[in-house]
């Protein structure tokens, strides 16, 4: 009772009475700045956010400190001086220099690999020889030539046969899908238009072989023409098999191009490019060549020109937009950002983007593909009338820690040198489509058989699909077995329980990699090439187990007699790589198409055991009663 005495003491029955003649201090009132609806079904004059206070925004302006403005008009006109020159030279590692080639992608230029159609004396690319000898076909049919010269081309280029029980067609023997292909054209039935294809390059064509008389021999010469163009158009390779930039022992491309500048010649060198895409990060200036060679005629002289455009604004996602009841973007919120204590990196973001967005300004300059340009000046005039001269970032020597810049190259060979800021945009394509892969080969670490180890994770069959490795070396393995069986004899009986194994095998797709020393070192070491033997029962002259994958058998084809094939120790980390070979394709200017055989490489899945193991002591397995 007492409490509700005291709570109606305080009540005030007239509130304007008593605002007026100030009777009770203590109440307080106050005036909201922003509209309000009260009681109404219509928003229009609250969305207009009216200030009553207009005064009040002034003095809260005034406190933050926002009256104290800085002389920095927003830009307004600026101009641009530049000296832009195009590359000139193409050397790929260890080859001669040529001029280098603009109609065809960068891409397609470097990493260009010669198509196998041989593995030793086996014939491989089945699938590719029909092609081309149906496309032959096809050109003859269309100059009007008959059926006898048609069936002289398919006798003296036809598909052989493989021996099922010969060692040497063991490859294609093996796997039941490539027999029967070989087996389904051979006999005549098809033409082997590569067979036709080098004998075309490698000798002068004469028709005293074919039922051609001297008068319509005109139309094969047509036909031979065009059937030369087909196929340098349908795969582009090097016309050189050496000349290539794909360095087997570092398992990368290494190349070099070379632009002319004011005062001599800047060298672009890619020493690890693996990646499929060229950008400028792959490349880097070398100032210890200074030249690559002068290819045929001289060089054009770098271009300088001078363009005036506007700055714009910098706009992205979830940027904070100027005007007050804007929408914004939501795909981007700053706000859902929850930086722990030590992530300095996401909120320096965030007061990027919060607090500084509207404070950058974008100058578009559009340079053209396949340019290595140098700003010579920037001036920038604002608002104002004032003109400023605008230096580049990151200027000083390169190995600055304090220095900060993008998309600038590397000083390779001197870090010391002074900071190069051209911008290079090499002309390469924008997009590459990859095949499936027709080689596939893990390069991984044996810490217990102390080597490397290339296994053969996918290869292509001599018809011209890929299988996978361990498939087609067991396949290829239940071959000689049945190739080298002789009459059983009974095994010897052991009276011990246990019995000695020098050294046990490993899949014939795993092929070992072991350390040597550099030639002149005796620490340097490196990998080579080693092969496992084939042990067979019945066998007294165990063979070597070949690679089947060309990234695998370099100098094993090569003539008049082989080479050892090395790795370099660094190129295989403990995690291993994945080096992978498809065909890439893809459309330059004017719509041409570029087909061509690459290589790309990965990082592997880390270090694994083949179980090769020697001198061991075994269990012998105790026979059924």
């Amino acid at each position: 009772m007492p409490l509700i005495n005291a709570l109606s003491s305080t009540l005030v029955t007239d509130m304007k009475a008593a605002v007026l003649a100030r009777a009770n201090p203590s109440i307080v009132t106050w005036e909201r700045t922003e509209g309000r609806p009260r009681n109404r079904t219509s928003f229009d004059r609250a969305l207009r956010a009216e200030i009553h206070d207009a005064l009040w925004m002034l003095s809260r302006q005034w406190q933050m400190g926002e009256f104290k403005g800085e002389d920095a008009g927003s830009p307004a006109l600026a101009k641009i001086h530049m000296e832009s020159a195009r590359p000139h030279t193409y050397k790929p590692d260890g080859h001669a220099a040529r001029p280098f080639d603009e109609t065809i992608p960068l891409e397609t230029q470097v990493e260009q690999l010669p198509i196998a159609f041989r593995q030793g004396d086996q014939k491989v690319a089945l699938d590719l020889r029909l092609v081309m000898g149906r496309y032959w076909l096809k050109l003859l049919a269309a100059a009007g030539v008959g059926a006898g010269v048609r069936a002289d081309f398919l006798t003296r280029f036809p598909i052989a046969r493989p021996d099922p029980d010969a060692a040497a067609d063991a490859a294609v023997c093996a796997h039941r899908e490539a027999w029967q292909q070989f087996a389904a054209v051979s006999g005549g039935r098809a033409l082997d238009g590569y067979e036709f294809h080098s004998f075309l390059k490698e000798s002068n064509f004469a028709p005293d072989w074919t039922s051609i008389t001297a008068g319509p021999a005109a139309p094969l010469n047509t036909a031979m023409i065009a059937f030369r163009a087909w196929y340098e158009r349908q795969f582009y390779q090097p016309e050189d098999p050496q000349q290539k930039a794909w360095r087997s022992d570092y398992l990368e491309y290494q190349f070099a191009c070379a632009a002319p500048k004011s005062d001599g010649e800047d060298v672009l060198a890619a020493d690890e490019y693996y990646h499929g895409h060229l950008d400028w990060y792959n490349f880097d200036f070398d100032t210890s060549q200074r030249a690559l060679g002068e290819p045929a005629g001289s060089p054009p002289a770098p271009a300088t020109f001078t363009r005036t455009f506007w700055p714009t604004n910098i706009i992205f996602s979830g940027m904070p937009l100027t005007r007050w009841w804007a929408f914004e973007d939501g795909k981007t919120n700053f706000g859902a950002i929850k930086p722990g204590t030590t992530d300095l990196a996401k909120l320096l973001v965030m007061e990027f983007g919060l607090a500084y967005a509207n404070d950058w300004f974008l100058t578009p300059f559009r340079l053209p593909a396949g340019s290595l340009s140098r700003v010579k000046g920037l001036a920038v005039a604002n608002v104002f009338g004032e003109r400023f001269w605008i230096d580049p970032a990151g200027r000083g020597l390169d190995d600055q820690w304090s220095t900060w810049r993008m998309f600038s190259l590397n000083v390779k060979g001197n870090e010391a040198a002074a900071a190069d800021l051209a911008l290079l945009l090499p002309s390469s394509t924008p997009k590459i489509q990859d095949g499936p892969a027709r080689e596939e080969v893990a390069v991984m670490r044996d810490e217990m058989a102390n080597m490397v180890w290339g296994i053969e994770k996918t290869i292509t069959l001599p018809h011209g699909r890929p299988k996978p490795g361990f498939e087609a070396a067991s396949e290829t393995r239940k071959v000689f077995e049945r190739l080298a069986a002789v009459s059983p004899t009974p095994e010897p009986e052991y009276r011990a329980k246990i019995r000695y194994s020098v050294m046990n095998s490993v899949p014939e797709n795993w092929i070992p990699f072991i350390p040597v020393h550099d030639p002149g070192s005796n620490r340097e070491i490196r990998l080579q090439r080693a092969a496992m033997l084939r042990f067979l029962k019945g066998d007294d002259h165990p063979a070597r187990i070949r690679p089947r994958t060309e990234l695998l058998r370099e100098g094993l084809d090569a003539k008049p007699k082989r080479t050892p094939y090395f790795i370099h120790e660094e190129e295989v980390p403990r995690a291993g790589i994945l080096v992978t070979q498809s065909f890439q394709r893809t459309r330059w200017y004017g719509g041409r198409v570029f087909q061509w055989l690459g290589v790309r490489k990965t990082t592997g899945r880390g270090e694994g055991s083949s179980g090769l193991a020697f001198d061991q002591i075994l269990d012998v397995p105790e026979k059924p009663k």
